[in-house]
């Protein structure tokens, strides 16, 4: 590609964000000091709705790394609104398929060699177009196919100068995130270098083939003896780090409801075999795949039946290009937040926080404990179906109340917790819609349980702990008590409300806000009506109209970011 395109490139995407921080900066800033910010508040969801639109255009025209940021921000459900990630959601199927010709030189420039020379036949129809590549059906010839006991295959190719792409589309958002990084609110809550970095890291790792390669056999390694897995075998002779040739393992999606029942499988015990497959994943291999969507995923049906007279079948998984990793941390992270869930311990579950490492310095600690115990009291110990009992304003209400805590708070997940629960997301919705009577939780608890008996050394040490835990607070409880008492007796006993007190804070900003205006209006227009008969009084007062503007516009400045 052209260097004087690719600079082009590289504007194009600077100028589109440009536009979006500075409608931002009007709507989100200027417009609440100078009493536009009903209106700001007003428009905001449809304006967020209309970037994402415009955005999902520019990701469709220009390709390459703008449909990863698409689908990288549609999973940011922890700092992005729903009308962002519901109008970005499924941009992967929007993607156009590059030219064969394009595809055939950039394979034949990797392999050394005409396609001919080594496959007997070359569909130049791509089975499916992604961003960053596409993929081909294909059989080898004769003597590879007797060499690896299989003659059909897939080649993946990538995007001709799809690394130079990534690399100007990288630089560009750098500068973006450099404009949002000045803003305090924004670096307050989220590190958006950080951001940037973790995502050019797992996109570098998905354009080396060589590296989805190793994924696949690293995942075949952990299920070699599970008879009820599949993985596609790489032929490496064919494999380079922009072309990667697999066993074609094609079969019945995991999303054919109908073509599972009509082959006499079993879609709850595939819905138990898929859950059982992620939990060894996470919990036990600590390397899982992170894009389980049912593209790619297959079942594949044997022949014979089992001993209940259902016909046996396969799980085959496909595309190691987006693999997560667990590493210890993160596993004592988990393991601290369910014993926290379990107890409805605030205080635990913000450690679990800090170990999983989800707020950033400035986060108010007892803020987020607070909040915690308001769900553990009004949800703790529910079931699934008791929330689906509860009334859907009420939960509405309560969501509402929640989140807008939340975003008044430094919180983000870093990507490996990002991948997870992205993860576990899409499984839980892949499994309801294998069995409808699924139950998450229910399903997860055995290996939740497992977790806590492994990294506690066993249930008994870890009951023992919490017991003694339970026993120290007891003890202190009297202590506590008096000190509470004397407090009381003082008059300097207060109880925190992070709600009220958020809200009050507001309010009080507000009232404030409005007076400056009110003495601004008067003074302005006093001092109109006085210039005819008093020239010298009215522009003075006219001038002086401008101090209560210009405090209106800079109060909030210098705030403590989660009491904006």
């Amino acid at each position: 590609m052209k260097s004087s395109n690719l600079r082009a490139r590289y504007w194009r995407i600077v100028f589109f964000f440009g536009r979006v921080t500075l409608g931002f900066i009007f709507w989100e800033i200027i417009a609440r000091r100078i009493g536009l910010g009903g209106v700001a508040r007003r428009n905001r969801s449809e304006r967020n709705r209309q970037t994402a639109v415009r955005f999902r255009a520019l990701a469709i025209r220009m390709g390459g790394l703008m449909i990863k940021v698409g689908q990288f921000l549609s999973a940011r459900l922890d700092v992005l609104p729903p009308e962002i990630t519901d109008e970005l959601a499924g941009l992967q199927d929007e993607v156009p398929a590059e030219s064969f010709d394009a595809i055939r030189r950039q394979a034949e420039a990797e392999l050394g060699t005409t396609l001919a020379a080594h496959y007997a036949s070359f569909d130049e129809t791509p089975l499916a177009a992604a961003s960053l590549g596409q993929a081909h059906r294909a059989c080898l010839r004769e003597a590879d196919a007797a060499e690896m006991g299989f003659a059909e295959v897939v080649v993946k190719v990538q995007r001709p100068n799809i690394e130079a792409v990534v690399e100007v589309d990288l630089a560009a958002l750098r500068r973006v995130g450099g404009w949002l990084q000045r803003y305090k609110p924004i670096a307050a809550r989220a590190d958006v270098n950080a951001l940037l970095e973790e995502f050019a890291a797992t996109t570098r790792e998905e354009i080396d083939y060589l590296a989805e390669g190793s994924n696949a056999e690293t995942f075949a390694a952990a299920f070699a003896d599970d008879p009820r897995v599949r993985v596609p075998k790489v032929v490496w002779e064919l494999t380079t780090r922009r072309v990667l040739t697999l066993e074609d393992v094609s079969a019945i999606k995991l999303g054919d409801y109908e073509a599972i029942d009509a082959a006499g499988i079993d879609r709850k015990q595939v819905a138990a075999v898929l859950l059982d497959t992620y939990m060894q994943q996470i919990f036990e291999d600590g390397f899982f795949h992170a894009d389980p969507h049912p593209g790619n995923l297959f079942v594949t049906p044997l022949e014979g039946t089992d001993a209940e007279g259902r016909s046996n079948w396969k799980l085959t998984f496909i595309d190691f290009g987006m693999v997560g990793r667990v590493p210890e941390s993160l596993r004592a992270g988990l393991r601290e937040a369910i014993i926290a869930v379990g107890t409805q311990d605030g205080a635990r579950l913000v450690r679990s926080f800090k170990t999983l490492d989800v707020l950033l310095p400035t986060a108010d600690i007892k803020l987020i404990e607070m909040a915690s115990m308001q769900v553990f009291d009004r949800f703790g110990g529910m079931s699934m179906s008791d929330l689906r009992e509860i009334d859907h304003a009420e939960m509405m209400s309560f969501g509402l109340q929640f989140r807008e805590l939340m975003l008044n708070l430094p919180f983000q997940l870093p990507e490996n917790l990002l991948l997870l629960g992205r993860s576990v997301a899409v499984l839980s919705g892949m499994c309801t819609g294998l069995d409808p009577e699924f139950n998450l939780w229910s399903s997860i608890a055995p290996y939740a349980t497992k977790l806590v008996s492994d990294e506690g050394g066993s249930t008994w040490d870890t009951v023992l702990a919490e017991g003694t835990k339970i026993l120290q607070t007891t003890i202190g409880l009297p202590g506590r008590a008096d000190r509470v008492l004397t407090l009381m007796e003082r008059g300097e006993f207060s109880v925190q409300t992070p709600m009220l007190d958020l809200r009050i804070r507001r309010l009080q900003r507000s009232v404030g806000k409005i007076t400056g205006g009110l003495v601004f209006a008067a003074l302005l227009i006093a001092g109109s009506i006085l210039y005819g008969s008093d020239p010298g009084l009215g522009r003075l007062m006219m001038g002086t109209s401008a101090v209560p503007l210009l405090w209106v516009m800079m109060s909030g400045r210098g705030r403590h970011p989660e009491r904006r």
